[in-house]
C-alpha cells in the first residue's frame, strides 16, 4: 500500500505532495523525482500491471500518476511492465532520484513530510 504525504519548506513555502521515495502499490510502484529544469518535485511511474491486451502492445511511456491512479484494476493474467522515470512534464528534463530526507527542489532547505499521509493508495 503507497503513502502520498505532503512536503512542505520552512524557508521557501515550496510544497508538493509525493511519497517521499519509492512507494509500491498493488498494482504500480512510484518513485519521487526531482527535475532540475523545472525545480519541482514529481511521483513518476516506475512500474505498473498490465492487462493481457498491454502485453501483447506495451506502451511507449509509462502513465501519469493520476492515470494509474485512477485507472480500473487489470482483469485477468497481469505482468509487470517496467519503465525509466522521466519528468512528467517533458521526457529530457534532468532529473534524479529523491528520497527524504532531502533537499527542497526550490531552496535547497531540506524538506519534512507531514505526519499523517496525505493519501493511501493501492
Amino acid at each position: 500500500m503507497g503513502r502520498t504525504y505532503l512536503f512542505e519548506c520552512s524557508k521557501c513555502g515550496y510544497h508538493a505532495r509525493v511519497a517521499g521515495g519509492a512507494a509500491e502499490g498493488e498494482h504500480f510502484v512510484v518513485q519521487t523525482v526531482a527535475c532540475a529544469d523545472c525545480r519541482a518535485l514529481y511521483d513518476v511511474v516506475i512500474r505498473f500491471k498490465a492487462s493481457p491486451r498491454q502485453k501483447e502492445n506495451p506502451p511507449t511511456s509509462a502513465p501519469k500518476f493520476a492515470g494509474a491512479l485512477n485507472r480500473l484494476p487489470p482483469r485477468g493474467e497481469r505482468q509487470w511492465l517496467k519503465f525509466k522515470p522521466t519528468c512528467p512534464v517533458a521526457a529530457w528534463h534532468r532529473i534524479r532520484a529523491w528520497k527524504q530526507p532531502d533537499k527542497c527542489p526550490k531552496c535547497g532547505n531540506f524538506l519534512e513530510p507531514n505526519a499523517i499521509p496525505f493519501r493511501i493508495w493501492d
